[in-house]
């Protein structure tokens, strides 16, 4: 069964990158747990950037249009193809939201964005700002956050 997306910011629906003020990279969500008042903050790109391999059509038409325009050298043999992400249908990548999500739907649910960013730095930076201004690591009982990049970790806190 697929839901209308339920993501706010300051109140208001967002449903389409339209939404969304021009040039966002990504944006910080605060995903939710209703039942539980759990919460997880994390990041989330709008578009992925993928290379594709081209296919045998595809590079000979590449080679026949770059010996036409007289560009000479090695035919490359991926093209870089970006697409709109999951973000409409994301919860967050934990194992514990993974887990309740099949179990429960993402109607068990609230999520809220916190900011847009413009890029991919800075996507980071705030990710790392919204935990450490949380104390995501220091109330285990309200946040489902074990870690802050890879290098800080709950368990550090366990005394």
């Amino acid at each position: 069964m697929i839901t209308m997306p339920t993501w706010t910011y300051k109140g208001r629906l967002v449903t389409e990158i339209n939404d969304m003020p021009e040039g966002t990279y990504g944006f910080i969500y605060e995903t939710t747990h209703k039942s539980s008042g759990k919460k997880y903050i994390g990041k989330k790109v709008l578009f992925f950037e993928r290379n594709k391999r081209l296919g045998k059509r595809a590079l000979e038409a590449l080679r026949e249009e770059r010996k036409a325009k007289g560009l000479r050298g090695r035919v490359p043999l991926k093209q870089k193809v970006i697409t709109e992400s999951d973000w409409k249908d994301y919860h967050g990548s934990h194992k514990d939201i993974l887990k309740l999500l099949k179990e429960e739907g993402g109607e068990a649910f609230e999520r809220k964005i916190l900011c847009y960013v413009p890029t991919k730095k800075l996507l980071t930076y705030y990710e790392c700002k919204y935990l450490f201004i949380k104390e995501v690591l220091e109330h285990d009982s309200l946040f489902i956050n074990d870690n802050v990049l890879g290098k800080f970790y709950r368990k550090d806190f366990e005394i």
